[in-house]
């Protein structure tokens, strides 16, 4: 009964915010004639208006992000071919990382440098706890296996880092920029700002199910390995 609980209670931390933010989107999906462009359109108009003219605007298929190496915003095909208060806000919502970017704001500047060290420590963990219960043997003593499941949960513990660092970075792209952008600049109608909102809530969203999911694989590594 135990088992069955847990996990109903690791799929719900780590799938019901997913699908929240998923149904959200879908939600404000729908194209509106009314609006003056699309996604791709007002990312473009967004950029040039705060002198980021060298930054490019791409669809992708991997995802709606802002690429800092690449200089580029990348939108969906639906977001940015879109005509809708979805494509509107995931816009304005990566044009805001943009803005962090070219501002030299911190905490994204640490979350991008975190992000590469945990692409490497990813790689090296999956490694490390396949390999982990010969090191353990080999080791021999109860010291030496403590020693290897600190190094382990040190290399998860990155990700975990990782993912708190990033919330506060998409809370502001989401809240301090793209929200401010929309209302002062007229881009939207009062009447579409609830909606916004809850879109933009989303976006920001998705890193809080990416934070819980490794906090889940952290714990779950614990348990295993105590």
């Amino acid at each position: 009964m135990l088992i069955v609980l847990g996990i109903v209670l690791l799929l719900t931390v780590t799938l019901l915010p997913q699908l929240l933010v998923r149904r959200i989107i879908k939600k404000h999906g729908a194209d509106r004639p009314d609006l003056p462009g699309t996604g791709g359109e007002l990312a473009r108009h967004l950029l040039d208006r705060f002198g980021l003219d060298a930054v490019t605007v791409e669809e992708t298929d991997l995802g709606d992000h802002y690429d800092p190496d690449a200089r580029a915003v990348r939108l969906l095909k639906q977001h940015h071919d879109g005509r809708s208060l979805s494509a509107a806000a995931v816009a304005a919502h990566e044009v805001g990382h943009a803005l962090q970017h070219a501002r030299g704001e911190r905490m994204l500047a640490w979350r991008q440098r975190l992000a590469k060290l945990a692409m490497t420590t990813d790689r090296i963990a999956s490694v490390f706890f396949i390999a982990a219960p010969v090191l353990a043997i080999l080791a021999r003593t109860p010291l030496a296996f403590a020693a290897l499941v600190a190094v382990g949960l040190a290399l998860m513990s990155v990700r975990v880092i990782v993912n708190l660092v990033t919330l506060p970075v998409e809370f502001d792209a989401s809240f301090g920029k793209a929200l401010p952008i929309l209302q002062e600049g007229k881009y939207l109608s009062e009447d579409d700002i609830p909606a916004a909102k809850s879109v933009l809530r989303a976006a920001a969203f998705t890193y809080v199910a990416s934070a819980l999911v490794s906090l889940v694989n952290l714990a779950r590594w614990i348990r295993v390995l105590r």
